[in-house]
């Protein structure tokens, strides 16, 4: 029996094997810039030195990670990611699921194509754009404080403003990746079945009644698995975007592990056993919240991811 399913397996892989072959890409890439680095994991347990390098270097067992937790920075910098994440979690993760509804139910084709091309457009652009482009808008002398200015409202630097600097990273992360994330839930919503639409017509359901017993049912799944997902990365609160926006004035509610991470690899006397102590931290919780989340969601009878 075995050895049957062997060989239907091989014919298998020898039938479908252009879909394979355009999988090794893929493999390679996992292989080389995910699973390869792990072998530095090891670090973490060690005190690194240059001459001996990671094999060489002696076991120091958990002296890393318990001088990591005596730091007062780490935990400004755990509390700030997990502010930052749940935050974007809370405020940013609806817009995608709102607007890929909202965008069905646009009559027009040619109207709609418009508008997803405008809301998905931002996501192309390097945080390196976006900031030049907040930093013309926003800061103390931008065209936002201008207008300000003039309406007799008065400056607000909103780069340095401690209030408003965590608002500013959820919406402008809503602003380029909203559009992008309407795509899954469209191409959900386009498969299912229209007759459902058209019965629902008959029976005299308005379009918030199609949304809510049609629409909603059919792409909760999605939605659910999605929500798992972006949960599994709450510890990874946006390198990118933060750094290239975030000042010394905003260090307080800004700082997250990523950026802590790397001010601390990029230090004068770099500790990399230190960082990737903090690395393998920041992993471990992210995967821990991912199977706490698709556990919960499998309690209230969700599918979950695995």
């Amino acid at each position: 029996m075995n050895e049957y399913r062997q060989k239907s397996i091989w014919k298998n892989i020898v039938y479908y094997r252009y879909i394979y072959l355009m999988l090794i890409p893929v493999i390679l890439y996992y292989a080389i810039f995910k699973y390869a680095p792990m072998y530095g994991i090891q670090l973490a347990f060690k005190k690194y030195n240059l001459q001996g390098g990671i094999t060489g270097s002696p076991w120091i067992g958990f002296e890393n990670f318990i001088y990591l937790f005596k730091k007062a920075e780490f935990w400004q910098a755990l509390k700030n990611t997990l502010v930052v994440s749940f935050m974007k979690l809370v405020l940013g993760f609806p817009v995608s699921v709102i607007l890929a509804i909202f965008l069905n139910e646009v009559i027009f084709v040619r109207l709609k194509k418009i508008f997803q091309v405008i809301f998905t457009f931002p996501h192309f652009l390097s945080w390196v754009i976006l900031s030049s482009i907040m930093f013309n808008l926003l800061s103390n002398s931008g065209a936002v404080n201008n207008l300000f200015e003039l309406a007799g409202i008065g400056r607000i630097n909103f780069l340095t403003n401690k209030e408003t600097f965590r608002f500013l990273l959820v919406y402008s992360e809503v602003w380029k990746e909203a559009g992008w994330g309407t795509i899954i839930y469209i191409a959900t919503i386009a498969n299912i079945d229209p007759s459902l639409y058209e019965a629902a017509i008959i029976d005299g359901a308005n379009r918030w009644n199609k949304i809510r017993f049609i629409t909603w049912p059919g792409i909760k799944s999605v939605v659910i698995t999605m929500l798992i997902l972006q949960v599994g990365h709450m510890m990874s609160a946006g390198f990118m975007q933060i750094f290239n926006l975030y000042n010394p004035s905003v260090y307080s509610v800004a700082d997250i592990l990523d950026t802590y991470i790397y001010r601390e690899t990029f230090n004068v006397i770099p500790n990399f056993g230190l960082t990737t102590a903090m690395g393998l931290f920041t992993g471990l919780t992210n995967c821990i919240l991912l199977l706490t989340a698709n556990f919960i969601s499998k309690k209230f009878g969700e599918k979950g991811i695995v």
